[in-house]
């Protein structure tokens, strides 16, 4: 009784309508998992048709559970918590040199017992963004104002470190999406943050040196600065022509994006799911998705995921805490960046990186990590709104 009680407070406290669209994407993805994994699933493993639905559910049950711990998280506490949980998931990552299982020629998975293979460079994420936006609350002063430099690039060579640090060996490891998306969160965190000007262009010159100084190095050490495999993904240009070899995903994707048109062929009724598309279920699962439903209505949730942002950004703006501010600012970073790496690579505008799609597509870690980011940002707004209601008291 207790407990329905506390999740109707908190319930009444939350983005509702950012909370009924992330419910409703996420039960959508689900539903469309078993119709994009099914003949793979019976063909190629043997098991039942929802084996990968059923392996999802129980994730997304994961994710429940610890999204409502979250939820009733204060984020004061989250200076005390988050350095540890920093520490522990980095030490995930550097067990993957020792202990991880390579896929697709990336070494990014950690098998454990009882609980299969996970992504530690996913829950990285959202972590990464948290200590970030600690750090700013914690030396605002300093990196806005403080006109001792060497005290202020202390500080900001910290949070370079905090920030670079799992990106770099995600990178060694041959997670070049895992990595790009973790970059490419902090630049935007980086660029919007409590820093100066001239140090934000100092760290950009910095980085461009540093860049370059270790794109050499690799040169030199190892004769390549890609593998094989990921300068592959570079030859996206015209994908079809080259369906035999570095083409084949991307054009069967156009295939099945193009086969659906403006209604679709109908619920289940892909075609490239049989065996053209290599786990479609997984980053490919949109091409599966157009094909069924058609532009039209995949249209809508294109709507969908503008209005996840929107409503994210719109709980950044009324934040009352540095940190609720950036937090937010970050989490939406994060979501966007995975659409566009996603269907940008998808629809042949940009390199293939083999990023999950938010709430759509089949990955246990992902799904997890994308629910508890979400339940922070709730929390920030059952902060904000806590905070009002002792002030107009």
């Amino acid at each position: 009784m207790k407990l329905l009680v506390n999740i109707k407070k908190l319930v009444n406290k939350m983005d509702k309508p950012l909370l009924i669209i992330t419910i409703a994407l996420f039960l959508f993805g689900l539903l469309n998992i078993v119709t994009a994994s099914s003949r793979e699933a019976v063909v190629q493993y043997g098991v039942s048709t929802y084996h990968y639905f059923f392996r999802q559910l129980i994730m997304l049950g994961i994710g429940t559970f610890l999204s409502y711990i979250l939820l009733n998280l204060d984020t004061k506490l989250y200076k005390k918590i988050i350095p540890f949980v920093f520490v522990f998931i980095l030490m995930l990552v550097l067990a993957l040199f020792k202990f991880g299982e390579e896929i697709n020629g990336a070494i990014n998975w950690l098998p454990l017992p009882f609980i299969g293979s996970i992504q530690p460079s996913e829950f990285a994420k959202p972590i990464i963004i948290i200590y970030v936006s600690l750090l700013f609350e914690k030396y605002y002063r300093i990196l806005k104002t403080e006109n001792d430099i060497k005290k202020r690039y202390e500080k900001l060579g910290f949070i370079l470190i905090v920030a670079c640090i799992i990106p770099i060996l995600t990178f060694i490891q041959k997670d070049l999406g895992s990595m790009m998306i973790m970059m490419l969160t902090f630049g935007i965190m980086f660029f919007v943050g409590p820093l100066k000007k001239i140090d934000k262009l100092r760290t950009v010159l910095l980085g461009i040196v540093v860049v370059t100084i270790a794109i050499m190095g690799l040169k030199i050490k190892q004769g390549y600065i890609l593998s094989p495999a990921q300068m592959e993904r570079f030859d996206y240009y015209n994908p079809c022509s080259k369906y035999e070899t570095s083409g084949y995903q991307i054009c069967n994707g156009f295939i099945a994006i193009n086969d659906g048109s403006i209604f679709g062929l109908g619920i289940g009724k892909s075609k490239q799911k049989y065996s053209y598309i290599p786990h479609p279920h997984t980053d490919s699962v949109f091409a599966i998705i157009g094909e069924e439903y058609g532009l039209l209505r995949c249209s809508f949730i294109f709507l969908a995921f503008l209005y996840v942002l929107y409503r994210i950004l719109r709980i950044a703006s009324r934040a009352t805490t540095i940190r609720g501010k950036y937090i937010c600012l970050g989490i939406a970073s994060y979501i966007f960046i995975h659409i566009f790496l996603n269907l940008g690579g998808l629809f042949g505008l940009i390199p293939l990186t083999g990023v999950p799609l938010p709430f759509l597509s089949y990955g246990g870690s992902y799904a997890i990590s994308l629910m508890c980011s979400l339940a922070v940002v709730q929390r920030i707004n059952i902060e904000t709104k806590s905070e009002k209601i002792k002030i107009n008291n």
